[in-house]
């Protein structure tokens, strides 16, 4: 196939963008940088059948040749995201994602986009499943990117409607390992830089809500499947194995083999209180589930971030990257095979 991959700078974007190549297939990657990495398209660079175009997606895109599947990554996606680059990622769900539809329509190209369990919001249905209507609140620090995702799904699922488009809808629940943005403000690469620079790790409140992670090789597994499916409704891609945010700091502390010790902040607003994917349908339909343990996974993760410079990690560490270009250019001193 020819898949072209909006956002293929991006972590889950250039992992997608490397299995699709591996399968041996033909990768146009898109992304305008703002959040995505110079050092993945470095490493997608490596392959021939690899071509890379710099683009917003709010303009229109086009693409020389025929295209089978038009993938949509294209979204800063990080809390931090939300207060720095909220009217950005307003115009991304909406006239991005309405122009990668118009491309897709014009070459006769499956649509496969990447919504997330944000649209289910501080839910108060548990574990979430697709038929939930979700729980968010419109005028919070988090609306940008809840109804930035909300309003997207409406918008592809009206073109299903209306013009006959195949689509395919991920709900992505939380995603790491290793390729992560530093600066991006996630729990698992803020706990990782604190533990491996001997920080305390924050949690807030009491550390008490849950999430579920899902490591980026089961996503990607995930999201390939749910495009070699005529499945064309939400999918919940996630792990529905659920821990403590607590938990979670504790492992990476041992993980690590670190002195750390855990602190508590103040609870920001609207934060979820409960995560966790109800994946039912993707076993169904997709045959699907997670396959690496999070031991495993958060291993990989560690030994990944072991490798980055030591400078950045401590800037990380301390807050000090968001936004930066150091983080964003962030990659191994070596060239780290990561264990499998």
């Amino acid at each position: 196939m020819r898949i072209v991959i909006a956002g293929s700078a991006g972590f889950i974007g250039c992992h997608l963008a490397k299995r699709f190549l591996a399968d041996g297939h033909e990768v146009i990657g898109v992304d305008n940088l703002v959040t995505g990495q110079q050092a993945n398209i470095d490493w997608l660079g490596e392959h021939r059948a690899f071509r890379f175009v710099r683009h917003d997606v709010i303009e229109p895109l086009q693409i020389e040749g025929p295209v089978d599947l038009v993938c949509d990554l294209a979204c800063p996606a990080s809390p931090v995201d939300f207060a720095l680059l909220g009217v950005e990622i307003l115009r991304v769900c909406s006239e991005g994602v309405r122009h990668l539809l118009d491309l897709a329509e014009s070459k006769g190209a499956v649509f496969l986009h990447t919504s997330t369990s944000e649209v289910y919001g501080d839910a108060e249905v548990h574990p979430q499943d697709e038929s939930y209507w979700g729980h968010v609140n419109p005028i919070g620090p988090r609306a940008v990117y809840d109804e930035g995702k909300r309003f997207a799904e409406a918008l592809i699922t009206t073109y299903q409607r209306r013009r006959g488009l195949p689509i395919r809808l991920a709900r992505i629940f939380n995603t790491y390992g290793p390729r992560m943005r530093l600066d991006d403000g996630r729990v698992v690469t803020n706990f990782i830089c604190q533990a491996l620079t001997g920080r305390p790790l924050s949690v807030y409140g009491r550390g008490q809500q849950t999430r579920s992670f899902c490591y980026i090789d089961d996503q990607v597994e995930g999201l390939v499947r749910l495009a070699q499916s005529q499945y064309s409704g939400p999918v919940n891609i996630g792990n529905p194995e659920e821990i403590t945010i607590r938990q979670l700091a504790q492992e990476i502390i041992e993980l690590a083999g670190s002195s750390s010790v855990i602190v508590e902040h103040p609870m920001p607003p609207d934060d979820p209180k409960v995560r966790c994917p109800d994946i039912t349908l993707a076993r169904r339909e997709l045959n699907w589930q997670p396959r690496i343990s999070r031991q495993v996974g958060l291993q990989r993760t560690i030994d990944f971030c072991k490798q980055l410079d030591p400078q950045v990690l401590q800037q990380a560490a301390q807050g000090r990257l968001f936004g930066s270009t150091a983080a964003r250019n962030a990659k191994p001193a070596t060239d780290v095979k990561v264990r499998r």
